[in-house]
């Protein structure tokens, strides 16, 4: 059965204004950030457009909602466009351009037009002031409502095909299908050879995951669940891949925004090694191995007859301190005064070069995010438009674009969105 949009019935209970007749017809594949950013736009763009989002799930903006522990980071305060690219691991470069045209001042002022005001926390995330994704969920739904955009759940893609005068005959997975005049694919990642990009013409950089926790079988670390250390630096030894910040200690291994970076910047070299490699930690990346050794010297005069077990070394939590000395070899029953210098040697190392093997990676269950996708020269960034297929259009995750933890995915996802929302809306 074909269905002409300008003839389907609106089905979504939450949009009751009718759809205007005789305009062009979009149909964005994706219920997420970019999708529904880009179907806003859109529509915002060009009031006589009939705007169709699909989403395959039963609900719309589901990593929205999980996001920022369910706070939603939606962007971060880095305002720079040089300087924010540089926190994609893969297409930050080709940001660049896109960013200045609408980064995260443009984000800001977007949501805040809207009611939303967010604010920014010491990292420079930022997050709605209610600090609740539902507020930005409820935002732009109230957009897409304001503006007409249909949303179709539970109703995905399945298949793409070029008319000859030009657009898109869709086949949809409930079997039905409908023609359009423009398509924005912003739907993640599928397997290569049923993905509608590919059937039409485009290659696939393999999708691999990005922003992961770490699974380490070490039974001394995972003892240590819950404990959370800033800085650590992490390293992987025999690559470029090292990252410092904040580490949490799991029931599973290791976690925390440095491990996630670290993660992101090694997806595919880490993916290659069958997420099997050992880490290095520094705990105590602010002091040198000979500051550290100077320090021991220290309390071996001022605190002679108490046991490095149950002392206090800053700024290491007690528990870390405790299985780090046991590490080191070194007895509970030590104390500062007997404390040789091969046994302190040892105690420096635990502390700075701490070396664990890492067996298995879990998703960062408020993340999940995946590089590779449309390689980028297959795009047009001034329009997000496919350089092969006209009327083709991509943007967030369906590109092999990937930011770091911290807002610089939905950045990117707005930013996208809001481009190829545009282009739509406007060209001919």
């Amino acid at each position: 059965m074909l269905v002409r949009m300008s003839e389907r019935p609106d089905t979504d209970s939450t949009h009751d204004a009718p759809h205007p007749l005789g305009g062009t017809r979009i149909v964005v594949v994706g219920g997420g950030a970019a999708g529904f950013f880009g179907a806003i736009t859109a529509a915002e763009s060009n009031p006589k457009a009939t705007v169709t989002l699909l989403e395959k799930s039963a609900h719309v903006l589901a990593k929205v909602r999980i996001s920022g522990g369910g706070r939603c980071n939606v962007t971060q305060a880095c305002f720079d466009a040089r300087e924010l690219s540089k926190r994609y691991p893969r297409g930050g470069r080709t940001l660049i351009g896109p960013l200045t045209r609408f980064g995260p001042t443009d984000t800001i002022e977007w949501f805040e037009s809207r009611g939303v005001k967010l604010k920014t926390e010491h990292d420079g995330r930022m997050f709605p002031v209610t600090d609740s994704s539902q507020t930005i969920i409820d935002c732009l739904v109230s957009a897409a409502r304001k503006n007409r955009v249909r949303i179709l759940t539970e109703t995905g893609l399945k298949s793409a095909q070029l008319r000859d005068e030009g657009g898109f005959v869709l086949t949809l997975t409930n079997g039905t299908t409908l023609e359009c005049d423009r398509l924005l694919w912003a739907g993640g990642g599928c397997k290569t050879e049923s993905h509608p990009a590919a059937q039409l013409g485009h290659t696939l950089s393999p999708p691999v995951p990005s922003l992961f926790t770490f699974h380490v079988h070490s039974p001394w670390i995972r003892e240590l669940a819950g404990v959370s250390l800033d800085p650590v630096e992490v390293s992987v030894p025999g690559t470029h891949l090292k990252e410092t910040g904040p580490v949490l200690c799991t029931h599973a291994g290791l976690s925390g925004p440095a491990i996630l970076r670290l993660s992101a910047w090694g997806a595919r070299k880490l993916h290659d090694k069958n997420y099997r490699f050992d880490l290095q930690i520094n705990w105590v990346p602010k002091s040198t191995p000979e500051a550290l050794l100077s320090e021991m010297q220290s309390r071996r005069e001022t605190s002679g007859a108490q046991t490095l077990f149950r002392s206090r070394w800053n700024p290491l939590p007690a528990r870390l301190w405790e299985q780090l000395v046991r590490q080191a070899g070194i007895s509970d029953q030590t104390q500062w005064a007997k404390l040789s210098r091969p046994a302190a040697q040892a105690l420096v190392q635990s502390l700075s070069c701490t070396k664990v093997s890492v067996t298995g990676k879990s998703m960062n269950k408020e993340e999940f995010v995946t590089c590779g996708g449309i390689p980028l020269p297959e795009v047009d960034f001034k329009t997000m438009e496919s350089r092969l297929v006209p009327g083709l259009y991509f943007a967030g995750e369906a590109l092999d674009i990937d930011g770091i933890t911290g807002g610089y995915n939905f950045q990117n996802a707005w930013t996208t969105g809001w481009i190829a929302g545009r282009a739509m809306g406007t060209a001919l």
